[in-house]
């Protein structure tokens, strides 16, 4: 913020605060108030009472004060304002300004002796706000000396002529808009295309048809209000402050606070109607997935894996019971209901994918399974049941994102890619394969492996590349949805952040007990500004993505949790399955009194102290 205003040495000085007679220099516009700036003052010593009288209640005693009894000479001397407390006084001018209230602009720069712009500035702002493009033109060689970059006249040069340009068209006025392109725009030797594309405009054949090509606002205070704000990025600070300056301000204010809330989880709304400037932002635990909203039971042993649909509709879970069950979400109580069970997977279930639309999803089995199935899930119908051989081990499975085809493989060396039918399409021998993941660009897959690394498989052209090297084996990997961060679960090691562009360990999470079970972890809440893990020590860990330490530990389960699933339509809406037999599903705290609801954390522990 410094760089807005301060910084500028002492030309800033001279520019923004006269503490001397230059103090009440006038703009050519002089009289009016419409450009925030004092139309007369006196010298900046003393409050006029003329503007005093017009302050509302309570000004004459202040006017009077300061005058009365006292002679002006005996006044102390002002202090001097530092370069920040000019800065916020023009700042504060400014969106006054804005608010139309002048008066008060006006009484602010002589009391405090600022100067909310340069006069030079002003004089061009109002010959713009008024078309008098000559005389906007003529200012912007008052302006070159006190500018950083003498070239960027050019560029405020052709924004000027362009808009001349354009009301001359608008106008009817085709042969003046045709000599300045001809003999102003064109001369300038910039931007050679877009005069191409303004000469185009010569051809509309009326005055809407030229605003909708030129995506245009038409000749008014909009489009010049519009043109000013291109102009001012030119000019210092010191000569003339950007547009709506204090509310970008606290905008970035609002949303760094938001940013480093720990539980923050909504979307972010750049209104800052939408908040109070009076307090800090500060989202309760109670907003958060912390609280235990159902237990689903209907599953009879060990519960392996489990996985929201793509459009958060829908909970698929799987079980060493040999069954899957899909639930349905309830869109308002976001409560679940089972919609069906999907059955004789002798193996059990331990991995389960979703294909992009939702329709279909595969489930694998342990390693000692050598079968895999495709279920439509809308009927219930077994599309698929593929086995290349009794030898395999199909654990793991990842669709490509046209929903047409999927690789799938194990740790007994098998990697394959397949259709819908099961047939082998593609096959990569010797590799032993723990976790796989496929990326956008519909070629490359993820696979992690027994040597500890997750590498790059290209099936179209056979290329492979080493992504991430651990030191320890990868149990489990799931990716972001940009496809930028990959998160690992590490035996003996816990959850680890990886950025698979730069290929650099970012980030390890503290605090969860992983051995050498296959747990697996994910990114949830809105903008995946979060991370969940089950944990061996029966508990589900919850991180802010920038944190090491833990915001939170939910504890109800009584056995190893083996798998989390953050619902990506609902970002407060959380499932874990466990090795007890259960589901549990996470979710804010209930609506209740403040006492009782001060009281509601049994389940969940703060870890942000």
């Amino acid at each position: 913020m410094q760089a807005n205003g301060a910084g500028q040495g002492q030309e800033s000085s001279e520019l923004s605060c006269l503490n001397s007679a230059q103090n009440g220099e006038s703009s050519s516009a002089g009289g009016t108030h419409s450009n925030g700036l004092l139309s007369s003052t006196d010298n900046g010593n003393s409050v006029g009472t003329s503007n005093g009288s017009s302050t509302g209640p309570g000004s004459g005693t202040l006017a009077a004060s300061t005058t009365s009894g006292t002679e002006v000479g005996s006044l102390k001397k002002k202090k001097r304002l530092s370069q920040a407390e000019e800065d916020v006084i023009r700042l504060i001018g400014q969106h006054l300004h804005g608010l139309g209230l002048n008066q008060t602009v006006d009484l602010l720069m002589q009391e405090s002796g600022c100067r909310l712009e340069h006069p030079s500035a002003t004089k061009f702002r109002n010959h713009v706000m008024e078309g008098e493009w000559d005389k906007a033109e003529n200012d912007l060689n008052e302006l070159r000396a006190l500018m950083h970059s003498p070239n960027a006249i050019v560029r405020m040069k052709f924004l000027l002529l362009q808009q001349k340009y354009l009301e001359y068209l608008e106008d009817g006025k085709v042969l003046e808009a045709l000599q300045v392109l001809r003999g102003e725009l064109t001369p300038l030797k910039y931007n050679t295309d877009r005069i191409h594309v303004l000469s185009g405009y010569l051809m509309c054949s009326h005055a809407e048809d030229l605003r909708a090509k030129a995506e245009w606002e038409g000749k008014g205070t909009a489009s010049r209000c519009r043109l000013l704000d291109k102009l001012q990025t030119y000019l210092p600070p010191s000569v003339m402050l950007p547009p709506r300056r204090l509310q970008t301000l606290l905008r970035q204010a609002v949303e760094l606070q938001r940013d480093r809330c720990l539980y923050h989880n909504t979307k972010l709304d750049s209104n800052l109607d939408s908040v109070s400037l009076l307090l800090d932002h500060v989202c309760s635990r109670k907003q958060f997935p912390c609280y235990t909203q159902q237990i689903l039971t209907e599953h009879c042993n060990e519960v392996w894996f489990c996985k929201f649909s793509n459009d958060g509709t829908k909970l698929a879970t799987g079980s060493k019971d040999t069954t899957v069950i899909i639930w349905q979400v309830d869109p308002e109580s976001h409560q679940l209901k089972l919609l069906r069970t999907l059955e004789g997977h002798a193996y059990g279930v331990s991995y389960l994918a979703w294909s992009p639309d939702d329709t279909y999803l595969i489930a694998c089995g342990p390693d000692d399974c050598s079968e895999l199935w495709l279920w439509n899930v809308q009927t219930g119908e077994l599309r698929t049941k593929m086995s290349q051989s009794h030898e395999d081990s199909l654990t793991s499975v990842a669709w490509n994102p046209d929903g047409k085809r999927f690789v799938t493989g194990g740790q007994r060396g098998q990697f394959y890619q397949c259709d819908l039918d099961g047939n082998l399409l593609d096959s990569w021998e010797g590799v032993r394969v723990q976790c796989l993941w496929c990326l956008s660009d519909g070629r490359t897959v993820l696979a992690s492996d027994t040597h500890q690394r997750i590498r790059g498989y290209n099936f179209e052209d056979l290329t492979d590349r080493n992504i991430v090297q651990e030191d320890h084996p990868i149990m489990s990997f799931t990716v972001s949805k940009n496809g930028r961060l990959a998160l690992l679960n590490v035996a003996t090691q816990g959850v680890h952040l990886w950025d698979l562009q730069d290929r650099v360990l970012v980030r390890k999470y503290q605090g969860v007990t992983q051995g050498f079970y296959t747990i697996h972890s994910c990114f949830g809440g809105h903008n995946e500004d979060f991370i969940a893990s089950g944990s061996e020590d029966h508990k589900v860990y919850i991180w802010h993505r920038r944190g090491e330490l833990p915001i939170a530990e939910l504890t109800g389960h009584t056995r190893t949790v083996n798998c989390v699933s953050w619902n990506p339509a609902i970002p407060g809406l959380m499932a874990s399955a466990s090795d007890d037999g259960t589901v549990r599903v996470w979710g804010p705290a209930p609506f209740l009194d403040s006492q009782e609801a001060d009281g509601l954390n049994e389940n969940c522990s703060n870890m942000d102290s």
